[in-house]
């Protein structure tokens, strides 16, 4: 067993050591490929979404220096048709790209790293296929695959690493793709060398205009994951399992950590954050335990048309409409708000409805991420309107009429700086930001019927809280007491049908016609229900 051929099953098997949702079907997948012309797959995904764990499961499954039946036994791949026929049957090329990056002297250097070391291990192996003065892996790789007749497996971890920590050297970047194209590049030798490839990242394969930089790679990322979405992170019934099994609230499971959601899957769990969740028998933010608030700021602060306003939206709840094309696939090359938002897709940061091609925060522990990204001075008045809203619940639950209407009047001007005032959308973007901490207590439930005139919002309270519901209800050109009168003639439809705690009832009343002192001013009534 060495470092880059043949590294054996201990990674897998200290995996299978702790709790281990059954992911193996992938190997089946992969399986499927081998010397095919759809043998080349990349599938990328957010940090901590488990690229490493698939990595090692499938280094055990393939590598012939091991015997790993017993890690398999009883899991999925085990059921499958091709477990036996290709266990343990592959010599195995692992390259970790961050190990590279760490163990190089400098980033320059990690390319040429690649290849000494990886030839240097097969030279030991294979001292009578390879040269001494080999320098090109793709050729050491079918000189062994010629002589011995076994084509290799290729497992790629953190594949676009140096594109995200060399994101400015476009030397160092062209560099590597050379190196991948000389290891993929298609025709005889790749078709004698290589069994299958599987490569894992963040970030889709790097794109030059419109082309791939490996065209032969089958691609599965964030926004377009096909028949591998269920292995993007832990589905519903997994996660379900799993609070079962540790006596934890599925509810508070799915509001922290669910929200990606794609054709094939409709709930897709942060894998990460559900497992540090069932490991520390508590459900927190885990998220900003592997990624800075920094990162995040810089990308929603980019001085793009429109990128600002799109932000406040999802802020606000809403779903903003994308546009996914133009986007290069690095860090470092954004033509408008598209670009930017979409890269943030690949981070994890937003989810994607392919279907609607919209874009929205996809639960607390991001949504979190996000309200410490805009508590700095670039966003000024919006930042501060989520820290106030603490203060707005306070009010709230108090029946504090007079400081719920001056706390909203704020907001929605300020939020209204960014989208437009007088517009109905942006009066339910506001009243969400102005409840923003709420979240963390209440599902909040948004709704804008057909027509013009209201937004209503109820709150029902999560297990384990003893907050009462709430029914807000927003009015035009009307009055507060309007507002409470339908509240009364409907609070029994919908959410709320059959809630049996307590309730209050939040009407509030903005005339966007009202001249002088009273313009831009709101009023509000607060009732026990």
């Amino acid at each position: 067993m060495g470092l880059y051929l043949n590294p054996g099953n201990k990674g897998f098997q200290t995996i299978l050591n702790g709790t281990y949702v059954d992911k193996t079907g992938l190997i089946d997948y992969i399986n499927s490929t081998i010397n095919t012309m759809r043998k080349l797959t990349s599938f990328s995904r957010p940090r901590r979404f488990g690229k490493s764990f698939a990595a090692k499961m499938l280094c055990a499954y393939y590598d012939k220096s091991c015997d790993s039946r017993s890690l398999f036994e009883g899991l999925n791949i085990s059921k499958k048709e091709s477990f036996e026929r290709y266990l343990n049957q592959y010599d195995v090329i692992y390259l970790d790209i961050t190990r590279f990056i760490s163990t190089a002297e400098s980033i320059k250097e990690v390319v040429s790293d690649i290849e000494k070391k990886v030839i240097a291990e097969l030279r030991m192996n294979y001292p009578y296929y390879v040269k001494e003065n080999e320098k090109v892996l793709a050729d050491a790789l079918f000189s062994v695959s010629h002589e011995t007749g076994n084509p290799f497996v290729i497992i790629i971890d953190e594949w676009d690493a140096l594109f995200r920590e060399a994101k400015n050297d476009e030397a160092i970047q062209k560099e590597y793709v050379q190196l991948l194209r000389g290891l993929f590049k298609g025709g005889t030798a790749t078709d004698e060398t290589i069994a299958a490839a599987y490569m894992t990242g963040i970030l889709p394969i790097k794109k030059y205009g419109t082309e791939s930089a490996l065209t032969d790679f089958k691609e599965y990322t964030m926004t377009n994951p096909g028949k591998l979405a269920e292995y993007v992170g832990f589905t519903e019934t997994e996660v379900k399992q799993l609070c079962d099994n540790s006596q934890m609230s599925f509810e508070n499971m799915r509001v922290w950590y669910d929200g990606y959601s794609f054709n094939r899957i409709r709930h897709i769990y942060s894998p990460n954050s559900v497992m540090n969740a069932i490991q520390e028998e508590e459900i927190q933010n885990y998220w900003t335990q592997t990624e800075t608030f920094e990162s995040l700021r810089e990308y929603i602060g980019m001085n793009f048309d429109g990128l600002k306003s799109a932000v406040v939206e999802m802020l606000g709840g809403g779903t903003v409409g994308i546009k996914i094309s133009t986007f290069q696939n690095d860090m470092t090359t954004f033509h408008n708000r598209n670009d930017v938002l979409t890269l943030l897709i690949h981070l994890g940061y937003l989810a994607y409805d392919a279907e609607k091609r919209e874009v929205h925060i996809p639960n607390m522990e991001v949504a979190e991420a996000f309200e410490d990204a805009v508590s700095t001075e670039q966003w000024g008045e919006v930042g501060k309107a989520i820290s106030e809203s603490e203060k707005l619940l306070e009010a709230t639950l108090a029946k504090d009429a007079d400081e719920v209407a001056k706390t909203l009047e704020y907001v929605h001007e300020t939020v209204s700086s960014v989208l437009q005032y007088n517009n109905e959308a942006s009066l339910s973007c506001a009243i969400t930001i102005a409840y923003y901490t709420a979240k963390r207590f209440y599902t909040i439930v948004r709704e804008l019927p057909s027509g013009k005139g209201y937004a209503d919002l109820a709150f029902i309270p999560r297990r384990g809280t003893d907050k009462p519901a709430m029914i807000v209800e927003l009015k035009y050109e009307k009055d507060a007491d309007t507002a409470i009168k339908q509240i009364h003639d409907n609070r029994y439809d919908g959410v709320l049908k059959e809630y049996v705690g307590n309730l209050l009832l939040v009407g509030i009343n903005y005339d966007k016609n009202a001249k002088g002192e009273n313009a831009k001013r709101h009023s509000c009534i607060i009732e026990t229900g």
